[in-house]
């Protein structure tokens, strides 16, 4: 054959099942001569379809069909390629090729198991933050529960405690208005009874109020209602009892009944603790008195402390007058004197409260 010319051609190229199938990969051709070194490496001889046949046989190899995975074990443009073109696929590839996909469903059945198991761990940990957060918020409803009805209960406490008082404050401004209207009733009942010369007296006192016995006003309470009612029958135990009345010093004690120790009075003989030591009658003594810084006590009779008792308390509200304690008009002291005076007379004459 003359180099310079091309190999002739198969008029069936293109249309010959068999190239089909080797150009495809399908089918590989070898010669049969070969047949024993395709068991080791199937790829490692080119197919060619120009080969010339073995000298020392007369007739062609036959073509023989060799099963392959299917694999394309390397790129190729068209059925029209020639048969030189086809790539050579070494054994170790081709290994490669087989276990390929074996290792590939090993690695994607891990991924799945650990996907699997990492979506159940997953789901542990948010069903136990599901349940702390649920028991957390039943705690939480529960503690406002409790503080709702504490509320509750706190507000109807609180209006009930406002109604009462406004209830009470009412009564009292009621009451004291019935007391207003009932005083100012008295006093303009009684404003033509009063004696025009006694408030007279009192307001030329009470313009400056002093305890000088001189002043007219208290000359008149001393010779009406004060010397009466402290005039006893020991004249001098009384002197000295008027004198401490004035001078503020004298203190009235009670007496425990069952302990009535005697004793000796240096200015009146008692006699014993159960006889008055001004009035000198026997009877029981509840009280004693004392004058001034003296150690000396005198035990004296309900009726007595009675006197002394009323003539006390008119000389306290003279000297809260002259304190400037007592802010009044003229006429309600006025009254409030006569009704002092009114205490003195009764407890001259005997009448006093039980409890004396």
């Amino acid at each position: 054959m003359d180099p310079a010319e091309k190999p002739a051609e198969c008029p069936a190229r293109g249309k010959c099942p068999v190239f089909l199938a080797v150009s495809s990969g399908t089918v590989r051709y070898a010669p049969s001569g070969l047949g024993p070194a395709l068991g080791g490496n199937l790829g490692e001889q080119p197919s060619d379809t120009d080969s010339q046949p073995h000298p020392d046989e007369g007739h062609p190899p036959p073509l023989e069909a060799v099963p392959v995975p299917w694999k394309s074990v390397g790129p190729y443009k068209n059925h029209r390629e020639s048969l030189g073109g086809l790539p050579e696929t070494p054994a170790g590839e081709e290994a490669q090729g087989e276990e390929g996909p074996a290792a590939t469903q090993l690695d994607v059945s891990r991924l799945r198991s650990s996907s699997m198991e990492i979506r159940e761990k997953g789901s542990e940990f948010l069903k136990e933050e599901l349940h702390k957060a649920q028991k957390e918020l039943k705690l939480k409803d529960e503690e406002c529960e409790r503080l709702s009805k504490v509320r509750e209960q706190l507000e109807q406490e609180l209006e009930e405690l406002t109604a009462s008082l406004f209830e009470e404050a009412h009564r009292m401004v009621r009451d004291a208005n019935m007391k207003q209207a009932a005083s100012e009733k008295q006093l303009k009942e009684a404003r033509g009874k009063v004696d025009t010369t006694l408030f007279a007296e009192f307001q030329a006192w009470r313009e400056s109020p002093t305890l000088d016995k001189t002043s007219p006003f208290l000359e008149r309470v001393y010779r009406e209602d004060v010397g009466p009612c402290l005039d006893f029958t020991m004249q001098e135990l009384s002197a000295l009892v008027r004198a401490a009345v004035e001078d503020n010093t004298l203190t009235i004690e009670p007496v425990a009944s069952q302990t009535l120790p005697t004793v000796k009075v240096a200015a009146v003989d008692c006699g014993h603790t159960k006889t008055c030591a001004l009035s000198g009658l026997a009877c029981a003594c509840r009280h004693r008195i004392r004058l001034g810084d003296s150690e000396s006590h005198y035990y004296i009779s309900p009726s007595s402390r009675a006197r002394i008792t009323a003539v006390c308390n008119f000389f306290t509200y003279i000297r809260y007058i002259q304190q400037g304690l007592v802010r009044q008009d003229a006429e309600p002291m006025f009254w409030e004197i006569t009704r002092l005076r009114k205490e003195m007379s009764l407890a001259k004459l005997g009448f006093f409260p039980h409890e004396a």
